[in-house]
């Protein structure tokens, strides 16, 4: 692979309500612009996005080095416990699968780098039935598939050419429908 940075999103729903998951992700050799990214992002803390390694525990950081920056800003201890708890886990998981089924090349897991920008529904922090299960297995799902079309860049131009009047934004098409 070349020093580019590829890109890619996925969204995994249905799950009870609040567990759906769209990771937005950015994978480039570390020698490349993507080490100067990830190590901007890592030094660049703000009050609300705090950028964390994903982890499978404390003290057990994923090759590829991962990076999660949250979309929203994070305000509430409940929020930030189950973004940096379940979610933090999910994706980390969800990379070492990525690198399991061949998407990221294991001899070379530590020339990479991951970002995901994340997204946690804010209807957890009033959740007090959330199946944290469901919710890990969602994320750490949308993180795999992220990658995956990351690294195969999907959908490629030519799908998107050939489909752009065919697919209709969700929101937009229940704006038309009157539901939101």
């Amino acid at each position: 692979m070349t020093d580019r940075i590829r890109i890619g999103e996925a969204l995994v729903a249905g799950g009870p309500p609040g567990t759906a998951a769209e990771p937005e992700v950015a994978i480039g050799k570390m020698t490349g612009p993507m080490g100067t990214a990830f190590a901007n992002q890592l030094a660049d803390q703000q009050a609300g996005h705090s950028k964390v390694l994903a982890i499978l525990n404390t003290d057990i950081m994923v090759r590829p080095p991962t990076l999660m920056v949250s979309k929203v800003t994070v305000k509430d201890n409940r929020y930030t416990n189950i973004l940096m708890g379940t979610v933090q886990g999910a994706i980390a998981n969800g990379v070492l699968d990525a690198v399991r089924a061949g998407h990221i090349p294991k001899e070379e897991a530590n020339d990479y780098g991951v970002i995901v920008s994340v997204w946690l529904n804010p209807s957890v922090i009033t959740d007090d039935n959330l199946d944290h299960k469901i919710l890990f297995d969602i994320h750490r799902k949308a993180t795999l598939e992220a990658i995956r079309k990351a690294m195969r860049d999907e959908p490629s131009i030519d799908w998107l050419l050939e489909n752009q009047e065919d697919v209709v934004h969700k929101y937009y098409q229940m704006g038309l429908d009157g539901k939101i």
